[in-house]
């Protein structure tokens, strides 16, 4: 059974909103001073691989893409129960302009590099764009069926099955191997390495590829773009209700409430 995790780098989630600021020119989000991490969907993704090769043995391999990835995240991650990397790192990667028909086509010519693999695990969004594109486009590219939202991932038999969320509980879905899964945050958190399995985690297999061996010609054609992004607009006003009495107070509010159709 070899399994392979789709991870992304991106900044922290929990960094406080100052810290990001919108480039409208650029049409991008640039982090000030946040520290990268794992995308947390693609954690529960590994979590959940981690689980299955508990269960029924194999191996796990981490693929991450983008420039610059920061080794001490991605050992980290590794560490956490994964047996080798494989890291698609060029200058031209930056993720905050890459494209998701871009990253999906780059992953897919890793996977193919990876092959003969059985199971491919993704988180269901990345924490950045919250786009969920990625993940079943490279399913699509790479002509794998697909499961969406998963809240737990078996393996047996040759097949997957998966418990799908849903708004109102979920549904089990089955189906052959290879396929690929993305999963929710409903599998749990990924469990936090020891020291020891951290210091193991340098001496494990880690590769470099350069956009360019996997065969994609760049740039290419996105799927989507952005039009425009523009930060939030707050508008604040305050107006005093002047009155002799708390009822006339009373009545001029709603009135004032019914102007400005809040009534």
């Amino acid at each position: 059974m070899h399994i392979v995790v789709l991870a992304k780098m991106v900044p922290d989630p929990e960094g406080p909103p100052s810290s990001f600021e919108v480039n409208s020119a650029e049409r991008r989000v640039v982090p000030r001073g946040i520290p990268p991490v794992i995308n947390p969907f693609d954690e529960n993704a590994l979590e959940a691989a981690i689980r299955i090769k508990e269960q029924v043995g194999g191996t796990i391999t981490l693929l991450s893409l983008g420039k610059n990835l920061s080794r001490a995240v991605i050992l980290k991650a590794v560490a956490a129960g994964a047996d080798a990397s494989v890291l698609v790192e060029d200058d031209s990667l930056d993720q905050a302009l890459l494209d998701s028909r871009t990253t999906a086509t780059l992953l897919a010519a890793a996977l193919r590099d990876l092959e003969p693999f059985d199971l491919v695990l993704c988180g269901r969004q990345a924490s950045d764009t919250n786009a969920g594109v990625v993940g079943l486009g490279v399913a699509v590219l790479l002509g794998l069926p697909a499961v969406t939202l998963a809240q737990k991932v078996e393996v047996a038999d040759g097949r997957v099955v998966v418990e799908r969320v849903l708004s109102d509980g979920y549904e089990v879905v089955e189906c052959a191997l290879p396929a690929l899964v993305t999963v929710s945050g409903e599998v749990g958190d990924l469990r936090y390495p020891s020291l020891q399995a951290i210091r193991a985690a340098k001496e494990l297999p880690q590769r470099v590829v350069k956009a360019q061996e996997l065969g994609v010609e760049l740039p290419l054609h996105p799927w989507t773009e952005t039009a425009s992004l523009q930060p939030p607009s707050r508008e604040r006003r305050c107006r005093l209700v002047e009155a002799d009495s708390p009822a006339e107070a009373g009545e001029k509010l709603a009135l004032l409430l019914r102007e400005e159709k809040v009534l």
